[in-house]
């Protein structure tokens, strides 16, 4: 004998259970609870699942678990801020100084958004799983290759040559976002020093980098 069809109550089509949602909308509820004291690898599918109002099963036509939104979110993050640091740097002028002061000023702009994308970045490389400080050194590879081209094509319109283009760029991303990750704790008034410290930080590195004296031997 067929076992019987147990039927559901119908449900509201507007209730979570049936309302559906994207990938981008589930980003964005997770989004939404992170901030100073919450990190993605301390929120919970439940959370993010009610955020974006939706029943917890329905997570799943989107993602597998939370940690593959997470590296998801990372990726959005990473290409998010890639793009404008980088429109930022062709409205800059050919100089590096004026390159290093725009690049440092948006960056902390970005570090005050609204959308907290940053913020990802800056913590999730602390203080998540394996998988999110994999993502977020991914991250860190795209910016320090795409500085290298830049760094390089800026040296050589002022007739210089550059020691080590990669360690450079890696030197320079890695201060800058040290800086980031303690600056967002601190207020925002403290952002315009901060802003001179880090440029003229970057600055000292250039400069070495394009003296070969200070790397010869003996």
């Amino acid at each position: 004998m067929a076992a019987a069809t147990v039927l559901s109550p119908p449900e509201d089509a507007n209730s979570p259970a049936r309302r559906t949602v994207s990938r981008e909308d589930l980003l964005a509820a997770a989004l939404k609870l992170i901030g100073p004291h919450r990190s993605l690898s301390t929120l919970s599918l439940r959370e993010v699942a009610r955020e974006a109002g939706i029943a917890p099963n329905s997570f799943y036509r989107q993602f597998r678990d939370m940690d593959e939104l997470a590296v998801a979110l990372i990726d959005v993050a990473g290409r998010s801020l890639r793009t404008i640091i980088g429109e930022a740097r062709q409205r800059a002028t050919s100089s590096a100084t004026s390159v290093v002061r725009v690049s440092v000023e948006t960056f902390m702009e970005q570090l005050r958004a609204d959308d907290k994308l940053l913020h990802v970045l800056l913590r999730e490389g602390a203080v998540g799983s394996d998988d999110f400080k994999h993502a977020v050194e991914r991250e860190l590879h795209y910016f320090e290759e795409e500085l290298q081209h830049d760094l390089v094509r800026l040296a050589a319109l002022d007739g210089a040559v550059l020691y080590k283009p990669e360690l450079v760029s890696m030197a320079i991303t890695r201060l800058v976002f040290a800086m980031g990750a303690s600056a967002m704790d601190q207020p925002p008034e403290n952002d315009p020093e901060l802003v001179e410290q880090i440029s003229t930080m970057i600055r000292m590195i250039i400069v070495g980098a394009r003296t070969p004296a200070a790397f010869r031997r003996g």
